[in-house]
Protein backbone atom coordinates (compact mmCIF):
# COMPACT_ATOMS: atom_id res chain seq x y z
CA UNK A 1 0.00 0.00 0.00
CA UNK A 2 2.82 2.41 0.84
CA UNK A 3 4.70 1.56 -2.33
CA UNK A 4 1.51 2.16 -4.29
CA UNK A 5 1.63 5.85 -3.36
CA UNK A 6 4.82 6.30 -5.42
CA UNK A 7 4.04 8.36 -8.50
CA UNK A 8 0.71 9.68 -7.12
CA UNK A 9 1.05 13.47 -7.01
CA UNK A 10 -2.32 14.22 -5.46
CA UNK A 11 -2.36 15.79 -1.99
CA UNK A 12 -1.74 12.99 0.49
CA UNK A 13 -1.27 14.64 3.88
CA UNK A 14 -1.79 18.06 5.44
CA UNK A 15 -0.88 19.41 8.84
CA UNK A 16 -0.76 23.05 9.81
CA UNK A 17 0.91 24.84 6.92
CA UNK A 18 2.61 21.75 5.45
CA UNK A 19 1.33 19.61 2.58
CA UNK A 20 2.79 16.40 1.16
CA UNK A 21 1.68 14.48 -1.90
CA UNK A 22 1.20 10.72 -1.78
CA UNK A 23 4.43 10.47 -3.77
CA UNK A 24 6.30 12.56 -1.21
CA UNK A 25 4.88 10.45 1.61
CA UNK A 26 6.19 7.28 -0.03
CA UNK A 27 9.59 8.86 -0.70
CA UNK A 28 9.84 10.25 2.83
CA UNK A 29 8.96 6.83 4.23
CA UNK A 30 11.63 5.18 2.09
CA UNK A 31 14.28 7.64 3.29
CA UNK A 32 13.37 6.99 6.92
CA UNK A 33 13.36 3.24 6.36
CA UNK A 34 16.88 3.49 4.91
CA UNK A 35 18.01 5.56 7.89
CA UNK A 36 16.49 3.00 10.23
CA UNK A 37 18.48 0.26 8.53
CA UNK A 38 21.68 2.15 9.31
CA UNK A 39 20.81 3.01 12.92
CA UNK A 40 19.35 -0.29 14.08
CA UNK A 41 21.94 -2.42 15.92
CA UNK A 42 22.35 -5.98 14.71
CA UNK A 43 20.17 -8.35 16.72
CA UNK A 44 17.96 -5.61 18.19
CA UNK A 45 14.20 -5.82 17.98
CA UNK A 46 13.12 -3.60 15.06
CA UNK A 47 10.91 -1.46 17.31
CA UNK A 48 10.52 2.29 16.89
CA UNK A 49 9.12 4.30 19.79
CA UNK A 50 7.19 7.30 18.50
CA UNK A 51 6.70 10.03 21.11
CA UNK A 52 5.00 12.71 19.02
CA UNK A 53 1.80 14.68 18.75
CA UNK A 54 -0.16 14.27 15.50
CA UNK A 55 2.41 15.75 13.13
CA UNK A 56 3.42 14.64 9.64
CA UNK A 57 6.38 12.69 10.98
CA UNK A 58 3.94 10.23 12.59
CA UNK A 59 2.45 8.80 9.36
CA UNK A 60 5.89 9.03 7.73
CA UNK A 61 7.36 6.74 10.39
CA UNK A 62 4.37 4.41 10.24
CA UNK A 63 5.00 4.04 6.52
CA UNK A 64 8.75 3.71 7.08
CA UNK A 65 8.12 0.88 9.52
CA UNK A 66 5.92 -0.83 6.94
CA UNK A 67 8.67 -0.69 4.32
CA UNK A 68 11.42 -1.75 6.72
CA UNK A 69 9.59 -4.60 8.41
CA UNK A 70 9.72 -2.74 11.72
CA UNK A 71 7.08 -2.01 14.35
CA UNK A 72 5.91 1.29 15.80
CA UNK A 73 5.28 1.54 19.53
CA UNK A 74 2.98 4.49 20.15
CA UNK A 75 4.26 6.27 23.28
CA UNK A 76 1.67 8.24 25.25
CA UNK A 77 3.06 11.77 25.83
CA UNK A 78 0.82 12.34 28.85
CA UNK A 79 2.76 9.76 30.89
CA UNK A 80 5.71 10.84 32.99
CA UNK A 81 8.73 9.52 34.85
CA UNK A 82 8.73 5.79 35.67
CA UNK A 83 5.50 5.18 33.70
CA UNK A 84 6.94 6.77 30.55
CA UNK A 85 10.21 4.90 30.98
CA UNK A 86 8.35 1.63 31.51
CA UNK A 87 6.49 2.02 28.18
CA UNK A 88 9.71 2.67 26.25
CA UNK A 89 11.73 -0.08 27.89
CA UNK A 90 8.91 -2.63 27.91
CA UNK A 91 8.52 -2.41 24.12
CA UNK A 92 12.30 -2.75 23.55
CA UNK A 93 12.51 0.44 21.51
CA UNK A 94 15.79 0.50 19.61
CA UNK A 95 15.01 3.96 18.23
CA UNK A 96 12.94 6.79 19.71
CA UNK A 97 11.36 9.48 17.53
CA UNK A 98 10.34 12.62 19.41
CA UNK A 99 10.24 16.42 19.28
CA UNK A 100 11.81 19.21 21.28
CA UNK A 101 8.76 19.75 23.48
CA UNK A 102 9.12 16.23 24.91
CA UNK A 103 12.89 16.10 25.38
CA UNK A 104 12.72 17.49 28.97
CA UNK A 105 10.45 14.58 29.90
CA UNK A 106 13.25 12.18 28.99
CA UNK A 107 15.91 13.88 31.12
CA UNK A 108 17.33 11.54 33.73
CA UNK A 109 15.62 8.44 32.33
CA UNK A 110 17.75 5.42 31.45
CA UNK A 111 16.18 4.65 28.06
CA UNK A 112 18.52 1.75 27.39
CA UNK A 113 19.72 3.37 24.15
CA UNK A 114 22.37 6.06 23.48
CA UNK A 115 20.48 9.37 23.46
CA UNK A 116 22.70 11.16 20.96
CA UNK A 117 22.60 8.35 18.40
CA UNK A 118 19.16 6.79 18.61
CA UNK A 119 16.84 9.49 19.92
CA UNK A 120 15.81 11.47 16.85
CA UNK A 121 14.33 14.93 17.40
CA UNK A 122 12.24 15.69 14.33
CA UNK A 123 12.20 19.49 14.72
CA UNK A 124 15.97 19.73 15.23
CA UNK A 125 18.16 20.73 12.23
CA UNK A 126 20.39 17.72 12.91
CA UNK A 127 17.47 15.46 11.99
CA UNK A 128 17.27 16.96 8.51
CA UNK A 129 21.00 16.39 8.08
CA UNK A 130 20.59 12.73 9.05
CA UNK A 131 17.91 12.24 6.39
CA UNK A 132 19.62 14.20 3.62
CA UNK A 133 21.77 11.32 2.25
CA UNK A 134 18.64 9.20 1.78
CA UNK A 135 16.49 11.76 0.00
CA UNK A 136 15.28 10.49 -3.33
CA UNK A 137 15.16 6.86 -2.20
CA UNK A 138 12.20 5.07 -3.73
CA UNK A 139 10.11 2.54 -1.80
CA UNK A 140 11.16 -0.14 -4.27
CA UNK A 141 14.81 0.37 -3.32
CA UNK A 142 14.17 0.00 0.39
CA UNK A 143 15.39 -3.28 1.80
CA UNK A 144 14.10 -5.00 4.91
CA UNK A 145 15.84 -4.31 8.19
CA UNK A 146 19.14 -6.16 8.52
CA UNK A 147 18.66 -9.63 9.89
CA UNK A 148 15.06 -9.98 8.66
CA UNK A 149 13.95 -11.82 5.54
CA UNK A 150 11.57 -9.23 4.24
CA UNK A 151 8.00 -8.27 4.87
CA UNK A 152 4.98 -10.56 4.87
CA UNK A 153 1.49 -10.48 6.44
CA UNK A 154 2.89 -11.83 9.70
CA UNK A 155 5.46 -9.06 10.10
CA UNK A 156 4.95 -7.12 13.32
CA UNK A 157 3.71 -3.57 12.62
CA UNK A 158 2.23 -1.99 15.76
CA UNK A 159 2.63 -2.24 19.52
CA UNK A 160 -0.24 -0.15 20.82
CA UNK A 161 -0.89 0.27 24.50
CA UNK A 162 -4.20 -0.28 26.20
CA UNK A 163 -5.44 2.56 28.40
CA UNK A 164 -3.89 1.22 31.60
CA UNK A 165 -6.58 2.79 33.80
CA UNK A 166 -6.71 -0.31 36.02
CA UNK A 167 -3.05 -1.36 35.88
CA UNK A 168 0.10 -1.20 33.79
CA UNK A 169 -0.76 -0.70 30.11
CA UNK A 170 -0.41 -3.75 27.88
CA UNK A 171 1.16 -3.44 24.42
CA UNK A 172 -1.18 -5.12 21.95
CA UNK A 173 0.45 -6.64 18.86
CA UNK A 174 -0.75 -5.94 15.35
CA UNK A 175 0.83 -7.42 12.23
CA UNK A 176 0.91 -5.88 8.78
CA UNK A 177 -1.62 -8.46 7.61
CA UNK A 178 -4.16 -7.56 10.28
CA UNK A 179 -3.72 -3.81 9.83
CA UNK A 180 -4.06 -4.11 6.05
CA UNK A 181 -7.16 -6.27 6.41
CA UNK A 182 -8.71 -3.78 8.82
CA UNK A 183 -8.00 -0.91 6.44
CA UNK A 184 -9.47 -2.70 3.43
CA UNK A 185 -12.53 -3.78 5.40
CA UNK A 186 -13.25 -0.21 6.47
CA UNK A 187 -12.83 1.04 2.90
CA UNK A 188 -15.85 -1.05 1.94
CA UNK A 189 -17.79 -0.50 5.15
CA UNK A 190 -17.37 3.29 5.12
CA UNK A 191 -17.38 3.78 1.36
CA UNK A 192 -13.94 5.42 1.29
CA UNK A 193 -13.22 7.25 -1.98
CA UNK A 194 -9.86 8.44 -3.38
CA UNK A 195 -10.99 12.07 -3.12
CA UNK A 196 -11.84 11.73 0.59
CA UNK A 197 -9.81 13.37 3.35
CA UNK A 198 -9.60 11.62 6.72
CA UNK A 199 -9.27 14.08 9.60
CA UNK A 200 -7.04 12.56 12.29
CA UNK A 201 -7.73 14.51 15.46
CA UNK A 202 -7.56 11.62 17.92
CA UNK A 203 -4.03 10.86 19.23
CA UNK A 204 -2.05 8.59 16.93
CA UNK A 205 -0.43 6.77 19.84
CA UNK A 206 -3.86 5.14 20.22
CA UNK A 207 -5.14 2.48 17.85
CA UNK A 208 -8.30 4.39 16.89
CA UNK A 209 -6.56 7.02 14.76
CA UNK A 210 -4.23 4.53 13.06
CA UNK A 211 -6.48 1.51 12.55
CA UNK A 212 -9.73 3.36 11.80
CA UNK A 213 -8.30 6.56 10.32
CA UNK A 214 -4.87 6.20 8.71
CA UNK A 215 -5.15 2.59 7.51
CA UNK A 216 -8.44 2.96 5.54
CA UNK A 217 -7.14 6.19 3.99
CA UNK A 218 -4.00 4.35 2.86
CA UNK A 219 -6.00 1.38 1.59
CA UNK A 220 -8.52 3.55 -0.27
CA UNK A 221 -6.08 6.09 -1.69
CA UNK A 222 -7.59 8.93 0.36
CA UNK A 223 -5.73 11.84 1.92
CA UNK A 224 -5.25 12.59 5.60
CA UNK A 225 -5.25 15.82 7.60
CA UNK A 226 -3.77 15.96 11.08
CA UNK A 227 -4.53 18.06 14.15
CA UNK A 228 -1.63 18.11 16.61
CA UNK A 229 -4.05 17.67 19.51
CA UNK A 230 -7.82 17.44 19.57
CA UNK A 231 -9.56 20.80 19.85
CA UNK A 232 -13.33 21.13 19.87
CA UNK A 233 -13.21 24.80 18.89
CA UNK A 234 -10.82 24.12 15.98
CA UNK A 235 -12.74 21.08 14.70
CA UNK A 236 -15.06 22.73 12.15
CA UNK A 237 -12.47 25.30 10.98
CA UNK A 238 -10.07 22.40 10.33
CA UNK A 239 -12.74 20.35 8.54
CA UNK A 240 -13.48 23.29 6.25
CA UNK A 241 -9.80 24.15 5.73
CA UNK A 242 -8.79 20.62 4.77
CA UNK A 243 -12.08 19.70 3.07
CA UNK A 244 -12.28 16.71 5.41
CA UNK A 245 -15.03 14.15 4.76
CA UNK A 246 -14.46 11.67 7.60
CA UNK A 247 -13.15 11.58 11.15
CA UNK A 248 -12.75 9.10 13.99
CA UNK A 249 -13.55 9.64 17.64
CA UNK A 250 -13.34 7.93 21.01
CA UNK A 251 -14.54 8.73 24.47
CA UNK A 252 -15.86 12.23 25.14
CA UNK A 253 -14.81 13.87 21.86
CA UNK A 254 -18.37 14.03 20.51
CA UNK A 255 -19.66 15.52 23.76
CA UNK A 256 -16.94 18.20 23.60
CA UNK A 257 -18.03 19.10 20.08
CA UNK A 258 -21.68 19.31 21.11
CA UNK A 259 -20.71 21.57 24.01
CA UNK A 260 -19.34 24.26 21.65
CA UNK A 261 -21.69 27.23 21.06
CA UNK A 262 -24.14 26.57 18.19
CA UNK A 263 -23.61 28.67 15.08
CA UNK A 264 -25.72 29.33 11.95
CA UNK A 265 -23.08 27.66 9.74
CA UNK A 266 -22.78 24.43 11.76
CA UNK A 267 -23.82 22.46 8.66
CA UNK A 268 -21.57 24.36 6.26
CA UNK A 269 -18.82 21.77 5.78
CA UNK A 270 -17.94 18.73 3.62
CA UNK A 271 -17.97 16.20 6.47
CA UNK A 272 -20.06 13.07 5.77
CA UNK A 273 -19.26 10.52 8.42
CA UNK A 274 -17.69 9.91 11.80
CA UNK A 275 -16.76 6.50 13.12
CA UNK A 276 -15.96 5.61 16.71
CA UNK A 277 -17.14 4.46 20.10
CA UNK A 278 -18.79 5.73 23.26
CA UNK A 279 -20.77 8.63 21.79
CA UNK A 280 -24.08 7.17 22.99
CA UNK A 281 -27.45 7.05 21.26
CA UNK A 282 -28.59 10.47 22.45
CA UNK A 283 -25.46 12.31 21.34
CA UNK A 284 -25.36 10.49 17.99
CA UNK A 285 -28.84 11.89 17.31
CA UNK A 286 -27.87 15.34 18.56
CA UNK A 287 -24.76 15.38 16.36
CA UNK A 288 -26.75 14.46 13.26
CA UNK A 289 -29.39 17.08 14.01
CA UNK A 290 -26.90 19.88 14.62
CA UNK A 291 -24.10 19.15 12.14
CA UNK A 292 -25.86 16.96 9.58
CA UNK A 293 -23.21 14.26 10.01
CA UNK A 294 -23.92 10.57 10.48
CA UNK A 295 -21.95 8.98 13.30
CA UNK A 296 -21.40 5.25 13.04
CA UNK A 297 -20.92 3.66 16.44
CA UNK A 298 -18.84 0.52 16.22
CA UNK A 299 -17.29 -1.86 18.66
CA UNK A 300 -13.78 -3.19 18.52
CA UNK A 301 -10.35 -2.69 20.03
CA UNK A 302 -6.70 -2.43 19.15
CA UNK A 303 -6.39 -6.08 20.17
CA UNK A 304 -8.69 -7.14 17.32
CA UNK A 305 -10.37 -9.91 19.31
CA UNK A 306 -13.99 -9.12 18.49
CA UNK A 307 -15.92 -6.64 16.37
CA UNK A 308 -19.55 -5.61 16.03
CA UNK A 309 -20.75 -3.79 12.94
CA UNK A 310 -23.78 -1.59 12.60
CA UNK A 311 -26.25 -2.67 9.90
CA UNK A 312 -29.04 -0.60 8.33
CA UNK A 313 -31.65 -2.38 10.45
CA UNK A 314 -29.84 -1.90 13.77
CA UNK A 315 -32.40 -0.54 16.26
CA UNK A 316 -31.74 2.54 18.43
CA UNK A 317 -29.59 1.74 21.43
CA UNK A 318 -27.95 -1.32 19.86
CA UNK A 319 -24.41 -1.51 18.46
CA UNK A 320 -25.13 -4.03 15.70
CA UNK A 321 -24.39 -7.62 14.79
CA UNK A 322 -21.19 -9.65 14.90
CA UNK A 323 -18.68 -8.85 12.18
CA UNK A 324 -18.28 -11.53 9.50
CA UNK A 325 -16.30 -14.49 10.79
CA UNK A 326 -16.89 -13.75 14.49
CA UNK A 327 -18.93 -16.13 16.64
CA UNK A 328 -19.96 -13.74 19.40
CA UNK A 329 -21.94 -14.67 22.47
CA UNK A 330 -22.93 -13.13 25.80
CA UNK A 331 -21.93 -15.55 28.53
CA UNK A 332 -21.77 -15.95 32.28
CA UNK A 333 -18.16 -15.01 33.14
CA UNK A 334 -18.05 -17.65 35.86
CA UNK A 335 -19.37 -20.65 33.92
CA UNK A 336 -19.02 -19.68 30.26
CA UNK A 337 -22.64 -20.65 29.65
CA UNK A 338 -24.47 -18.53 27.08
CA UNK A 339 -27.07 -16.30 28.69
CA UNK A 340 -30.74 -15.90 27.67
CA UNK A 341 -31.68 -13.25 25.15
CA UNK A 342 -32.74 -9.88 26.56
CA UNK A 343 -36.39 -8.89 26.71
CA UNK A 344 -37.21 -5.21 26.20
CA UNK A 345 -40.57 -3.57 26.78
CA UNK A 346 -42.15 -1.00 24.46
CA UNK A 347 -40.23 1.81 26.14
CA UNK A 348 -36.91 0.01 25.63
CA UNK A 349 -36.54 -0.96 29.29
CA UNK A 350 -34.54 -4.14 29.86
CA UNK A 351 -36.81 -6.56 31.69
CA UNK A 352 -34.41 -9.37 32.50
CA UNK A 353 -31.04 -7.72 33.05
CA UNK A 354 -30.28 -10.09 35.92
CA UNK A 355 -30.10 -13.06 33.56
CA UNK A 356 -29.25 -11.38 30.24
CA UNK A 357 -26.21 -9.19 30.99
CA UNK A 358 -22.87 -10.96 30.73
CA UNK A 359 -19.42 -10.78 29.20
CA UNK A 360 -19.02 -10.69 25.43
CA UNK A 361 -16.79 -13.46 24.06
CA UNK A 362 -15.68 -14.46 20.59
CA UNK A 363 -15.95 -18.23 20.36
CA UNK A 364 -14.64 -18.27 16.80
CA UNK A 365 -11.20 -17.61 15.46
CA UNK A 366 -10.29 -14.07 16.49
CA UNK A 367 -7.54 -11.87 15.07
CA UNK A 368 -6.10 -11.23 18.53
CA UNK A 369 -2.33 -11.57 18.26
CA UNK A 370 -1.37 -11.26 21.90
CA UNK A 371 0.47 -8.74 24.06
CA UNK A 372 4.17 -8.02 23.83
CA UNK A 373 6.11 -9.84 26.56
CA UNK A 374 2.99 -10.42 28.65
CA UNK A 375 1.98 -14.09 28.40
CA UNK A 376 -0.21 -13.87 31.50
CA UNK A 377 -2.41 -11.12 30.04
CA UNK A 378 -2.51 -12.93 26.70
CA UNK A 379 -3.60 -16.17 28.37
CA UNK A 380 -6.26 -14.31 30.36
CA UNK A 381 -7.80 -12.99 27.14
CA UNK A 382 -7.91 -16.51 25.75
CA UNK A 383 -8.75 -18.36 28.94
CA UNK A 384 -10.97 -21.42 28.91
CA UNK A 385 -14.23 -21.87 30.78
CA UNK A 386 -16.25 -25.00 31.43
CA UNK A 387 -19.50 -24.87 29.46
CA UNK A 388 -21.55 -27.90 30.32
CA UNK A 389 -18.78 -30.35 29.59
CA UNK A 390 -17.29 -28.32 26.76
CA UNK A 391 -14.21 -26.23 27.47
CA UNK A 392 -14.07 -22.80 25.82
CA UNK A 393 -10.29 -22.81 25.42
CA UNK A 394 -9.17 -20.15 22.97
CA UNK A 395 -12.25 -17.97 23.29
CA UNK A 396 -11.48 -14.28 23.28
CA UNK A 397 -12.85 -12.61 26.42
CA UNK A 398 -13.48 -8.93 25.78
CA UNK A 399 -13.89 -7.73 29.36
CA UNK A 400 -17.04 -5.87 28.29
CA UNK A 401 -20.63 -6.34 29.36
CA UNK A 402 -23.32 -6.81 26.73
CA UNK A 403 -26.78 -8.20 26.28
CA UNK A 404 -28.27 -9.58 23.07
CA UNK A 405 -31.88 -8.99 22.11
CA UNK A 406 -34.25 -11.51 20.56
CA UNK A 407 -33.40 -10.27 17.06
CA UNK A 408 -29.70 -10.94 17.58
CA UNK A 409 -28.50 -7.34 18.02
CA UNK A 410 -25.84 -6.67 20.63
CA UNK A 411 -26.24 -3.85 23.19
CA UNK A 412 -23.26 -2.45 25.08
CA UNK A 413 -23.69 -2.46 28.87
CA UNK A 414 -20.26 -1.25 30.06
CA UNK A 415 -16.96 -2.69 31.17
CA UNK A 416 -16.99 -5.66 33.52
CA UNK A 417 -15.74 -3.23 36.17
CA UNK A 418 -18.86 -1.10 35.51
CA UNK A 419 -21.33 -3.71 36.70
CA UNK A 420 -23.40 -2.55 39.67
CA UNK A 421 -25.39 -4.74 42.03
CA UNK A 422 -28.15 -2.78 43.74
CA UNK A 423 -30.58 -4.53 46.09
CA UNK A 424 -29.55 -7.89 44.58
CA UNK A 425 -30.20 -6.68 41.03
CA UNK A 426 -27.45 -6.43 38.41
CA UNK A 427 -27.27 -3.10 36.56
CA UNK A 428 -24.97 -1.84 33.81
CA UNK A 429 -23.50 1.66 34.01
CA UNK A 430 -23.72 2.27 30.27
CA UNK A 431 -27.48 1.76 30.23
CA UNK A 432 -28.02 4.30 32.99
CA UNK A 433 -25.64 6.75 31.29
CA UNK A 434 -27.65 6.55 28.06
CA UNK A 435 -30.75 7.63 30.00
CA UNK A 436 -29.06 10.42 31.99
CA UNK A 437 -27.48 11.73 28.78
CA UNK A 438 -30.96 13.02 27.84
CA UNK A 439 -30.84 15.52 30.70
CA UNK A 440 -30.61 18.79 28.78
CA UNK A 441 -28.43 20.78 31.23
CA UNK A 442 -25.74 18.07 31.21
CA UNK A 443 -22.81 18.15 28.80
CA UNK A 444 -21.36 14.91 30.12
CA UNK A 445 -22.41 11.96 32.27
CA UNK A 446 -20.57 9.14 33.98
CA UNK A 447 -22.21 6.44 36.10
CA UNK A 448 -20.29 4.19 38.47
CA UNK A 449 -20.70 2.12 41.61
CA UNK A 450 -19.97 3.11 45.18
CA UNK A 451 -20.19 0.39 47.82
CA UNK A 452 -23.40 0.25 49.81
CA UNK A 453 -22.67 0.48 53.56
CA UNK A 454 -24.47 -2.82 54.16
CA UNK A 455 -24.40 -4.93 50.99
CA UNK A 456 -23.86 -4.54 47.25
CA UNK A 457 -23.54 -1.16 45.55
CA UNK A 458 -25.23 2.19 45.19
CA UNK A 459 -25.48 4.18 41.94
CA UNK A 460 -23.44 7.37 41.71
CA UNK A 461 -23.46 9.76 38.76
CA UNK A 462 -21.09 12.58 37.85
CA UNK A 463 -22.61 15.37 35.75
CA UNK A 464 -20.82 18.17 33.97
CA UNK A 465 -23.31 20.99 33.42
CA UNK A 466 -23.57 23.68 30.79
CA UNK A 467 -21.69 26.86 31.61
CA UNK A 468 -23.60 29.11 33.97
CA UNK A 469 -26.11 26.41 34.99
CA UNK A 470 -26.21 25.07 38.53
CA UNK A 471 -27.64 21.76 39.64
CA UNK A 472 -31.43 22.00 40.15
CA UNK A 473 -32.34 19.06 42.33
CA UNK A 474 -36.08 19.35 41.69
CA UNK A 475 -35.61 19.63 37.94
CA UNK A 476 -33.33 16.58 37.96
CA UNK A 477 -35.83 14.56 40.00
CA UNK A 478 -38.61 15.55 37.61
CA UNK A 479 -36.44 14.49 34.67
CA UNK A 480 -35.87 11.07 36.23
CA UNK A 481 -39.59 10.64 36.87
CA UNK A 482 -40.31 11.29 33.18
CA UNK A 483 -37.98 8.60 31.82
CA UNK A 484 -40.04 5.52 30.91
CA UNK A 485 -37.02 3.22 30.61
CA UNK A 486 -35.41 4.10 33.94
CA UNK A 487 -35.37 0.77 35.76
CA UNK A 488 -36.44 0.17 39.30
CA UNK A 489 -32.97 0.50 40.81
CA UNK A 490 -31.33 2.93 38.39
CA UNK A 491 -31.96 6.35 39.97
CA UNK A 492 -28.63 7.67 41.30
CA UNK A 493 -28.22 7.67 45.05
CA UNK A 494 -25.43 10.27 44.73
CA UNK A 495 -24.95 13.00 42.12
CA UNK A 496 -21.59 14.75 41.81
CA UNK A 497 -21.42 17.95 39.76
CA UNK A 498 -18.08 18.67 38.06
CA UNK A 499 -16.68 21.37 35.83
CA UNK A 500 -15.40 18.64 33.54
CA UNK A 501 -15.33 14.87 33.73
CA UNK A 502 -11.86 13.40 34.32
CA UNK A 503 -10.58 11.72 31.17
CA UNK A 504 -7.66 9.60 30.04
CA UNK A 505 -5.24 10.68 27.33
CA UNK A 506 -7.62 9.20 24.74
CA UNK A 507 -10.61 11.22 26.00
CA UNK A 508 -12.24 8.26 27.71
CA UNK A 509 -13.92 8.95 31.03
CA UNK A 510 -11.58 7.97 33.86
CA UNK A 511 -14.10 5.94 35.87
CA UNK A 512 -11.46 4.45 38.12
CA UNK A 513 -10.64 7.92 39.47
CA UNK A 514 -14.35 8.66 39.95
CA UNK A 515 -14.95 5.39 41.80
CA UNK A 516 -11.98 5.90 44.09
CA UNK A 517 -13.15 9.38 45.07
CA UNK A 518 -16.78 8.30 45.45
CA UNK A 519 -18.77 10.70 47.60
CA UNK A 520 -15.60 11.83 49.40
CA UNK A 521 -14.67 14.25 46.63
CA UNK A 522 -14.01 18.01 46.58
CA UNK A 523 -16.91 18.74 44.21
CA UNK A 524 -20.52 19.37 45.31
CA UNK A 525 -22.47 16.16 45.89
CA UNK A 526 -26.24 15.74 46.14
CA UNK A 527 -27.88 12.62 47.52
CA UNK A 528 -31.00 10.77 48.50
CA UNK A 529 -30.41 9.80 52.14
CA UNK A 530 -30.65 6.13 52.91
CA UNK A 531 -34.24 5.12 53.54
CA UNK A 532 -35.73 7.76 51.23
CA UNK A 533 -38.07 6.44 48.56
CA UNK A 534 -36.45 5.42 45.31
CA UNK A 535 -38.08 3.54 42.54
CA UNK A 536 -37.84 -0.12 43.47
CA UNK A 537 -37.37 0.40 47.20
CA UNK A 538 -40.49 -1.17 48.62
CA UNK A 539 -43.00 -1.11 45.78
CA UNK A 540 -42.35 -0.35 42.15
CA UNK A 541 -45.72 0.95 41.13
CA UNK A 542 -46.47 3.94 38.89
CA UNK A 543 -45.30 7.28 40.19
CA UNK A 544 -42.48 6.02 42.43
CA UNK A 545 -39.97 8.38 40.84
CA UNK A 546 -42.16 11.28 41.80
CA UNK A 547 -40.97 10.79 45.39
CA UNK A 548 -37.28 11.22 44.61
CA UNK A 549 -35.81 13.91 46.83
CA UNK A 550 -32.23 15.10 46.50
CA UNK A 551 -30.47 17.36 48.95
CA UNK A 552 -26.92 18.61 49.43
CA UNK A 553 -24.53 16.02 50.87
CA UNK A 554 -22.86 17.81 53.78
CA UNK A 555 -19.77 17.04 55.84
CA UNK A 556 -22.08 15.92 58.64
CA UNK A 557 -23.85 13.55 56.23
CA UNK A 558 -20.51 12.14 55.14
CA UNK A 559 -19.28 11.51 58.69
CA UNK A 560 -22.55 9.88 59.72
CA UNK A 561 -22.53 7.66 56.63
CA UNK A 562 -18.92 6.61 57.23
CA UNK A 563 -19.96 5.50 60.70
CA UNK A 564 -22.48 3.14 59.09
CA UNK A 565 -19.69 1.69 56.90
CA UNK A 566 -17.57 1.15 60.02
CA UNK A 567 -20.46 -0.48 61.83
CA UNK A 568 -20.79 -3.03 59.03
CA UNK A 569 -17.02 -3.41 58.54
CA UNK A 570 -17.18 -2.13 54.92
CA UNK A 571 -15.10 1.02 55.20
CA UNK A 572 -12.17 -0.60 53.37
CA UNK A 573 -14.36 -1.02 50.26
CA UNK A 574 -14.30 2.73 49.75
CA UNK A 575 -10.55 2.50 49.12
CA UNK A 576 -10.74 -0.05 46.32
Amino acid sequence: MVRGQWGDHRVGAQCGGRTLTHHELAGGAAARAALLRELLPRGAEPHIGVLLDNVLEYPLWLSAAALAGAAVAGINPTRRGPELLRDIRHTDCALLITERAYVPMLAGLDLGIPFSERVLIVDDPAYEELLRPYEGTSPMETLAVAGRRGVDPGTRMLLYFTSGSTGAPKAALCTQGRLAAAGRSLVGFLGVRPDDVHYLCMPMFHGNAVIAGWAPALAGGAGIALRRRFSASAFLPDVRRYRATYFTYVGRAVQYLLATPPAPDDRDHPLRTGFGTEAGTVDVARFAERFGVRLIEGYGSSEGGAAIQRTPDTPPGAIGRAAPGDDLAVVDPETGAELPRARLDAAGRLLNGEEAIGELVNRGRSSFEGYWRNPEATADRLRGRSTGGRVGVGWYWTGDLFFRDTEGFFHFAGRTDDRLRVDSENLAAAMIENILARYAPATGVAVYAVPDPVAGDQVMAALSLREGIGFDREDFAAFLAAQPDLGTKMAPRFVRTVAALPVTATNKVHRVALRRAGFRCPDPVWWRPMGRSARGEGTAGPGDLGHLEYRRFTAEDRDALLDVYREHDRLALLER
